[in-house]
């Protein structure tokens, strides 16, 4: 070829996925002259025969029948001008159909082979988009076709279509051999595309001796079975039959071994991800039958078929028969909620199945790669994916229902935000609800109530603390005609105060509207916005004896709260209970700063805060001795400085009332409050020493998992006396109460102790003691 030729091939040469770049390549070639990618035919016949004889029939046969002694189908996708087809033609292979999308090199082809090879068929077709009927050839051969496809700065799309169309074309029992260099992106979606129900090969092609490493071809051969059955990929390459260069080996055995490693896992059942289009072949049983309690994680979309990838889960109720208000649906949990355990643990994953009503959950879990899409953009996107997951028999044909967590917020408007070295970023906001309880109108009744919120966003879904604002000094009286309305009422709006949000159909998308914030509000700290907050303090009857003792002979009762939050809790009790002398224990002096700044929060000589941890408190309370109280301010007193009185009118340090009421700042073992050293035997046995004779220990624990809320019981059962159990409506949390002395009230008396606790609560409004008063009808004897 002349000089300028070779410069004009070169410049063809581009991009491999170019129909025109083709045509002008094969144009400048002439039909003549060959050109062979990769290997020559002497190097390539006795592999690639091995290969396509391994099912010949037995006694001779020729090899070009298959098994069951008919000609073998072959295609040879991607031809170019090669003499690959022609060399297996002249060795019996007479049924051979080439296609090619450069309608240059088949007109070529065809005018060089009409007359010496007239049983040879040549067709223009693109190779990702074949017009074959399904199951068409006994073998597809591929020689560099594969990797034309492949470059890397196209991606997979094309490469995947192809092999689609490969593993569709082929007959069962066929074979798929792929002539190759073998690089890492190529092999990587090869393996991924022929697992379940292929048996692969992998093999080295001789090539001739060379002072220098070059680049081998590689031989791939894809089995098409009739069952499903996942085999290890075998290869019969050595160290002594490659001659390429270092990166090509290190690439191809990196590539090898990682894809074996995911098959070992498919194989020993590990939780792994399947793709689409594994479960379509069947890999986890037939998906147009629902299959109760059947769990499979998989990846959704592919480049070409969608717009983003998707990690995914799908769940079939293990209830075989509902109600159930929806065949299939889908679940989007946002990035930012993943990581609770209530959507990436198994058990959690299975209570969300129980409150959506769907006989099939698909849960898709999003993450940062889909912040820049709306809402309506990915669920646009996912309508075709998770179509192909609707079980087929008890659908009707509709749009399959797309859910996710709400938290009901009408208005929201950021009030301040700030990143603290050990809670992290923290926000507090004003909001208003779409819908509220009525006794929450009742307060507000010209217009929404606007509620305060305290959110980490180390665990974003719950809200830790939440108070009502009203109007400066208008602190409204509620009469009794309103209060009875609210009783009345139905509880609409869902509370999310340390716990999970509720679920949601159908799909709420955008952020609330922007609220305005109004300077002339105030906290109501008489008023109780979170109902856990209720349930804590009806505990208080068990030990109402007592307390009424004390309060009538003017002496205080020692109360110690863990975790300050937005400080509403101490503060409610130090209006109600004058009697309470409350210490506050806090880690965080960044939420201390903000309790008083943006929740009311003051301190006086019955409400202190020490900034300390909790666990070491409790022990100094114990044992001064034992550690130190990390006490960062001098206005701070050390633990037990203030002397509370026991029931005989003596001095004592122990605490009367000990509540912990932190949250963890790791909530994947499940329990989101409180963390888990508050939960060890160990602790709960100092706690118990801490206690006075007539004292009550409250724990308020979140967790979904009923495993985890057993085995706080059980740790519980071991170390008190006697264990009493709050579970609140519509909340997960549960609060429970614990007694150290041997004599207890019993169930019995618990009508005539909330009466005594009642006549101790001085608020301003009776009905906010009645809320108290009825929560305490709820709580149940454990032991």
């Amino acid at each position: 070829m002349e000089k300028k030729g070779a410069e004009q091939l070169l410049q063809t040469l581009g991009d491999f996925t170019s129909k025109e770049n083709w045509d002008n390549f094969f144009k400048i070639r002439g039909n003549d002259d060959s050109f062979e990618w990769y290997a020559e035919w002497s190097e390539l016949r006795d592999p690639l025969l091995a290969q396509l004889s391994a099912d010949a029939p037995p006694g001779g046969a020729p090899a070009s029948e298959t098994s069951a002694g008919t000609p073998m189908q072959i295609l040879v996708p991607g031809c170019g001008n090669s003499r690959l087809s022609e060399h297996l033609y002249d060795l019996g292979f007479k049924d051979i159909t080439n296609i090619d999308f450069s309608k240059v090199v088949i007109s070529d082809m065809l005018r060089r082979n009409v007359r010496a090879r007239p049983g040879m068929r040549w067709r223009v077709m693109d190779m990702t988009a074949m017009q074959f009927m399904d199951e068409t050839f006994d073998a597809v051969i591929d020689k560099g076709g594969l990797d034309a496809l492949m470059e890397p700065k196209l991606g997979p799309k094309l490469g995947n279509q192809y092999l689609s169309e490969v593993k569709r074309v082929l007959k069962s029992g066929g074979r798929f051999v792929c002539l190759t260099l073998a690089e890492s992106h190529v092999l990587s979606l090869l393996f991924s595309k022929f697992r379940f129900g292929w048996k692969i090969s992998l093999h080295a092609i001789p090539q001739k001796q060379s002072s220098k490493p070059s680049l081998q071809t590689f031989l791939v051969v894809a089995g098409k079975e009739s069952s499903m059955i996942l085999h290890q990929i075998t290869t019969s390459i050595s160290h002594s039959s490659l001659s390429c260069d270092g990166s090509q080996a290190r690439g191809l055995n990196e590539a090898l071994e990682n894809e074996n490693n995911i098959r070992k896992e498919f194989i020993n059942g590990s939780d792994i991800l399947y793709s689409l289009e594994d479960l379509r072949l069947g890999a986890k049983g037939d998906l147009g039958e629902l299959s109760p309690g059947r769990r499979i994680q998989l990846t959704l979309g592919e480049d070409g078929c969608s717009r983003f990838m998707y990690r995914a889960v799908i769940l079939d109720s293990k209830e075989q028969s509902g109600p159930f208000s929806y065949h299939s649906g889908v679940f989007l949990v946002p990035k930012n909620r993943a990581h609770e355990w209530l959507f990436s643990s198994e058990e959690g994953q299975w209570l969300v199945v129980v409150n959506s009503k769907a006989a099939r959950l698909i849960m898709v879990l999003l993450d940062s790669s889909h912040t820049s899409a709306s809402m309506d953009e990915i669920q646009k996107d996912l309508s075709p994916l998770v179509k192909q997951l609707e079980p087929v028999k008890g659908g009707n044909g509709a749009q399959i229902p797309f859910m996710m967590a709400s938290d009901g917020l009408k208005q929201r408007k950021t009030v301040y935000q700030v990143t603290s070295p050990l809670t992290g970023p923290i926000i507090v906001e004003d909001v208003t609800y779409e819908s509220i309880d009525e006794d929450s109108r009742c307060i507000s009744p010209s217009e929404d109530p606007i509620f305060r919120r305290l959110i980490f966003h180390r665990t974003e879904g719950l809200v830790q603390s939440e108070a009502l604002l009203t109007k400066q000094g208008s602190l409204m009286k509620i009469g009794e005609k309103d209060w009875k309305k609210g009783k009345s009422s139905s509880k609409s709006r869902k509370k999310v105060n340390r716990r999970g949000n509720e679920l949601h159909a159908p799909l709420l998308d955008g952020r609330a509207n922007k609220l305005k914030v109004n300077n002339h509000l105030k906290i109501r700290h008489n008023y109780l916005a979170s109902s856990y907050h209720n349930g804590i303090i009806s505990g208080f009857m068990l030990i109402s004896t007592y307390l009424e003792t004390v309060a009538s002979t003017g002496r205080t009762v020692k109360a110690v709260v863990i975790g300050l939050g937005a400080g509403l809790l101490p503060m409610f009790l130090h209006g109600c209970m004058p009697f309470l002398d409350i210490e506050v224990v806090e880690l965080d002096p960044v939420v201390l700063n903000l309790a008083k700044d943006y929740f009311g929060f003051t301190e006086d000589a019955r409400l202190k805060v020490h900034l300390a941890d909790g666990v070491h408190f409790v022990r100094e309370v114990v044992n001064p001795s034992v550690s130190h109280l990390n006490d960062k301010s001098r206005k701070h007193p050390s633990p037990g400085r203030n002397l509370a009185m026991d029931s005989d009118g003596k001095g004592t340090t122990n605490i009367d009332i000990l509540i912990i009421d932190v949250d963890s700042s790791d909530s994947r073992s499940g329990m989101t409050c409180p963390a888990a050293d508050f939960v060890e035997e160990s602790f709960l046995s100092t706690v118990k020493e801490s206690l006075s004779e007539k004292g009550l220990f409250v724990i308020n624990l979140v967790s979904r998992s009923p495993a985890v809320k057993d085995m706080v019981v059980t740790r519980m059962k071991v170390v008190f006396s006697h264990l009493f159990s709050l579970q609140l409506e519509e909340d997960v949390n549960q609060v429970l109460f614990a007694l150290p002395t041997e004599v207890c009230i019993s169930e019995d008396s618990f009508p005539d102790a909330a009466v005594r606790f009642e006549k101790l609560l001085q608020l301003d409004h009776p009905k906010q003691s009645q809320k108290i008063i009825d929560v305490t009808k709820k709580i149940k004897c454990l032991k």
